[in-house]
């Protein structure tokens, strides 16, 4: 007889709303209370009602659904403060926004050299037009790319920065 393998239940969404529902209704001495009952020690004095609040409705979500996996969470760890993330993410924007159209960028890939011109709506290659270089790396190498850092218009990323 071959074995059946019973996988988890179902998370009951409907049970974690009605459990967030009920936090919302806490006033900050019943989330204190709350927490030290799901945490095991005492709340943090200095934590204001929002944060308990939306710690504990994580915490349930969580037990309940799941957590992050891990490169998500190293992901997160990464990215520095919203704040910072942010700024990056415009910087890099910037960056790539530099390139005006009927410029040439060039990149030799298995011995060929790979010229891609900058069109005022996409990118040209081999007589075809693509809406991003991504898509360009894509149809040069058949894996995927970040178009930019294919091309040498990103820096990659230092050992030590990511550390």
């Amino acid at each position: 007889m071959p074995r059946v393998r019973i996988g988890p239940a179902l998370p009951d969404r409907e049970a974690l709303d009605v459990a967030v529902a009920r936090l919302r209704d806490l006033d900050l001495e019943g989330l204190r209370n709350r927490w030290h009952a799901v945490c095991g020690r005492p709340a943090p004095g200095h934590l204001p009602r929002h944060l308990l609040f939306r710690i504990l409705a994580y915490r349930l979500q969580v037990d309940q659904l799941g957590d992050l996996d891990g490169e998500s969470r190293r992901l997160l760890d990464r990215s520095g403060s919203p704040e910072e993330a942010g700024q990056s993410a415009v910087d890099l924007s910037r960056r790539i926004a530099d390139i005006r159209p009927g410029a040439v960028l060039g990149r030799e890939w298995n011995g060929r050299m790979q010229r891609v011109a900058v069109l005022a709506d996409g990118f040209a290659w081999n007589g075809k037009t693509y809406r991003s270089l991504s898509k360009v790396a894509f149809a040069i190498t058949s894996t995927r790319w970040n178009g930019p850092r294919f091309f040498g218009l990103r820096d990659k990323p230092s050992k030590g920065a990511s550390a």
